[in-house]
């Protein structure tokens, strides 16, 4: 038997969970624990973990039980597991379920294990207003149009519902995908995507319907919603990220279903497609004339009766996006993104509005598999020049990071990476608008901003493609949602503060699987000993829990000729 101090956790009573990186177990219990816990610092030898309400409910969701969470902990586990530990864990698990909401001839009832919990959370202060009479012991009358925002309210008091009112039908669509892509390749599904794709749908019993798939960028969760709507055969609406998005969507179902393309409609600015198959963009569903004003194309949501409900990138849910989908509980609901994080805390109104995690495939596992490419992750340090450290260190908090972002001296270091990756399509990332065109003019780097017209995104978006274009400058709107498969090489010059979702969406920009080695570079450059520098390791979290490593260098060391100074990923 292992001596007890070869195990790697180490559990705490505050719900910490310390992991070490140097034990053979490693890989091991990190995928272990990416299902039920958060990654919350990651240093060189111990990372810490925390579980929560949440992060159990969502492994649970996803098929876990709580003796094997509590098994997973004490197998690896060097000292006992803390008793307030276990007994939480068990807590959490019994609140998993307790609470179901039904349809019961015309009526919407919410039943609870036992009429203690029933008086309890009927007396919340933000449950009540939700519901009706009481039609026993157990059961509460519910009115139907209270259905999403009772289990927002619910939620927040740390009651999760298991929703099995069921579905509309929607109005009904043939649908399949094909053998044969439309562009003359073969295509099937992967394990992976037809796994995710039947744990959507749970065998088309009431369990299914809704719910949340977790895969990394370049693995095909357009292929997965595609797969959902085949199995459901009904109008299908789909929410994207921008009108690049919209139009890979519309392609790609073109390419790999049987669809034809009078069945399939853009919903944009400059088009107005309403279709048994709609793609539209999160940012017309949110225009309004004025600050005050009236959403002008949430009728939308109303103008079919739409079977199911895509929400591509649904991390990136905004605020009136959750508010319709309070109202459309009815309706079948698939979220699909690389991550669940949300810089904003409203993870469990994901869980609660959405559905719960129904699959969360481990990137490095499919890295092993080829399906996406190996990534080797650098964070270099730039100086900044003596003028500048004045400067930044007499701004303003905010003001400073903006300083440091924008460190003129990070131009020389893109350059040399550019030269050292010459012949691989490589992707200039930033935030700020300002330095991204002084980056631009000064390599002679196309740009693409939220500035620039649809019509010539789509022509340098083409051109790269192509290999007309061997690099690209990208701000936010290269964040999500561009398909850009030949990206080999992605240089971030400056991020969104510690947005872990905007760095997992940036790698991926270049991991869809390549020819040959099937090897990515991501840099990430940050001036040095700066507020910066604070902030990359918060935006690194997600992937170092997904198990990236980011080695560390200095801008000396990668300005020296290559090979010299560079280990390989």
């Amino acid at each position: 038997m292992a001596n007890s101090h070869d195990y790697p956790l180490i559990v705490q009573g505050d719900f910490t969970i310390l992991l070490e990186v140097d034990s053979p177990h490693y890989e091991t219990v990190r995928d272990r624990l990416l299902g039920f816990a958060e990654l919350i610092r990651s240093p060189e030898h111990v990372h810490t973990y925390r579980i929560s309400a949440l992060s159990v409910w969502n492994a649970l969701s996803a098929g876990s039980s709580p003796e094997g969470i509590l098994q997973t902990l004490r197998e690896f586990s060097r000292y006992p597991v803390p008793e307030n530990i276990t007994a939480q864990i068990r807590q959490w698990s019994s609140r998993f379920g307790c609470l179901r909401l039904s349809r019961q001839d015309d009526i919407l009832v919410l039943a609870a294990d036992g009429p203690a919990l029933a008086t309890e959370i009927s007396r919340l202060r933000t449950v009540e207003p939700l519901i009706g009479r009481r039609l026993s012991f157990n059961e509460l009358k519910v009115p139907p149009e209270n259905r999403g925002r009772l289990k927002q309210a619910l939620i927040k008091a740390g009651f999760p519902v298991e929703d099995l009112a069921g579905y509309a039908t929607g109005e009904g669509l043939e649908v399949a995908l094909r053998e044969i892509t439309a562009s003359g390749r073969p295509f099937r599904l992967r394990r992976y995507q037809l796994e995710a794709a039947e744990a959507f749908d749970a065998g088309g019993s009431i369990r299914g319907g809704s719910g949340v798939v977790l895969l990394p960028c370049g693995a095909g969760k357009t292929i997965v919603g595609m797969a959902c709507m085949s199995r459901l055969q009904t109008s299908t609406l789909i929410l994207t990220t921008g009108v690049t998005a919209a139009r890979q969507w519309i392609a790609e179902l073109l390419d790999k279903t049987t669809l034809e393309p009078d069945q399939v409609g853009e919903y944009s600015g400059s088009v107005k497609e309403i279709r048994p198959v709609t793609v539209t963009t999160y940012q017309i569903l949110t225009y309004r004339k004025q600050k005050d004003g009236g959403f002008l194309h949430f009728d939308l949501f109303d103008r079919r009766n739409w079977g199911l409900i895509v929400y591509d990138e649904v991390h990136l849910l905004p605020a009136p996006v959750f508010q319709a989908t309070a109202a459309l509980q009815t309706r079948r609901r698939l979220g699909l993104t690389a991550t669940l994080v949300r810089e904003d805390g409203r993870e469990d109104e994901v869980f609660a509005l959405i559905g719960p995690k129904k699959t969360d495939v481990p990137w490095k596992r499919l890295e092993a598999q080829g399906w996406i490419s190996q990534a080797s992750c650098c964070e270099v340090r730039v100086p900044m020049s003596a003028g500048l450290q004045m400067k930044y260190a007499l701004a303003e908090p905010r003001e400073k990071f903006r300083l440091a972002s924008e460190n003129p001296a990070k131009a020389d270091l893109v350059r040399t990476l550019l030269e050292r990756h010459a012949g691989e399509p490589a992707l200039l990332l930033g935030m700020y608008l300002d330095q991204m065109q002084s980056l631009s003019e000064e390599l002679g780097i196309p740009l693409i901003s939220g500035r620039t017209p649809q019509e010539r995104r789509d022509r340098l978006y083409a051109q790269f493609r192509s290999g007309e274009l061997p690099a690209l400058a990208l701000t936010k709107v290269g964040n999500f949602s561009v398909d850009l498969p030949d990206a080999a090489v992605a240089i971030q010059v400056s991020g969104t503060f510690g947005s872990r979702q905007e760095e997992a969406q940036r790698l991926g920009r270049v991991l869809r699987p390549k020819p040959g080695v099937n090897q990515a570079h991501f840099y990430t450059l940050v001036s040095r000993d700066s507020v910066e520098q604070e902030m990359a390791w918060k935006r690194q979290l997600f992937l170092c829990e997904q198990g990236y490593e980011y080695r560390l260098r200095d801008a000396e060391e990668e300005l020296t000729p290559y090979g010299h100074a560079v280990a390989q990923g």
